[in-house]
């Protein structure tokens, strides 16, 4: 049995690379998708899996083919709820050092709602996360006074925060030193420009990008899945398809405080064990919000978690 690692996944193809660097296109052996994992992609980019060499058979390109029939114990995986089978999950990737969150204030606008349920799913499977603040260039001084506060919020909790422009090259080297012999996962919506830093740090990759719609100013999907790219400078990068909304999986309202530090860190001071930060007497977290401890964005994301509410209102 040969054993590589996943570089793609185009849903029902994967691309696997061999312990001795050799490519080969893979299915899914039959009954793989039948053993209780309840995921749209039971294999995702980054799983390291077993496969089987399919003799005397090529790919239309020439490539070997093969079949994937097991996978190994993964370190980590970061999932979103499927976008089309709300009560599956999807497998974004697996076996990563940190993600990325690629955020913008404006071409396209995120939300601290969509940046606050990435983050809290990272929390969720123990994944590094830094939030990457990019096309600086196009602020204006208001937007960058915006941006400034939300650095600030990030910042205090303990999120490393990075301001990235592919215009003016800003924090492009300590985007590299960060990301140097390391796995890491670049997400966000489409047309925040994952591709064009990626293509930036590695320009032999030359990933295809695209203009922001002047009328919705709105991203344009570029890339349409999942890949792994070795990097001249050590480690790889996982990028993927722009995400529109980030849809968490369900969880026990219990468990939704602890993937928000600063709630969680508060909330052993409050008068109830299982205080739930919304109605009861003595809770610190809600005295957090009236201090300014506990930023009301953060505490409005968590709040809309706890409800169920899956609409994505900005913040900012």
């Amino acid at each position: 049995m040969k054993e590589g690692v996943v570089i793609k996944s185009t849903g029902s193809w994967f691309t696997v690379k061999s312990e001795n660097n050799q490519i080969i296109v893979c299915k899914i052996k039959g009954n793989f998708r039948t053993k209780g994992i309840k995921s749209t992609n039971p294999v995702a980019v980054g799983d390291w899996v077993e496969y089987q060499i399919l003799e005397n058979k090529t790919g239309a390109k020439g490539q070997m083919l093969g079949i994937i029939t097991d996978i190994r114990d993964r370190k980590n995986y970061i999932v979103r709820r499927s976008q089309n089978l709300s009560r599956l999950s999807h497998i974004i990737a697996a076996n990563i050092d940190q993600v990325f969150l690629i955020a913008t204030l404006n071409f396209p606008v995120t939300t601290t709602t969509f940046i606050d349920r990435f983050l809290a799913s990272a929390e969720a499977y123990s994944i590094p996360a830094i939030i990457l603040f990019n096309k600086t260039d196009l602020l204006n001084p208001y937007e960058k006074l915006l941006l400034d506060q939300l650095i600030s919020t990030y910042t205090n909790i303990g999120y490393k925060c990075l301001e990235t422009s592919s215009v003016t090259k800003t924090g492009i080297e300590d985007l590299m030193n960060l990301m140097k012999d390391k796995v890491s996962l670049f997400s966000g919506h489409s047309g925040v420009g994952k591709s064009t830093l990626i293509n930036l740090m590695q320009p032999g990759l030359m990933l295809k990008t695209m203009e922001i719609s002047d009328s919705h100013k709105t991203g344009k999907h570029t890339t349409s899945y999942s890949e792994m790219f070795p990097l001249d400078f050590g480690g790889y990068i996982i990028d993927t398809p722009g995400i529109k909304a980030y849809g968490m999986l369900n969880m026990e309202a219990w468990e939704i405080s602890h993937y928000f530090p600063e709630i969680f860190r508060l909330s052993s001071d409050c008068q109830y064990n299982n205080c739930t930060h919304t109605h009861e007497p003595g809770c610190a977290v809600k005295e957090g919000v009236k201090n300014k401890i506990v930023a009301e964005s953060r505490y409005i994301s968590y709040l809309g978690l706890l409800e169920g509410d899956e609409k994505y209102r900005p913040a900012f």
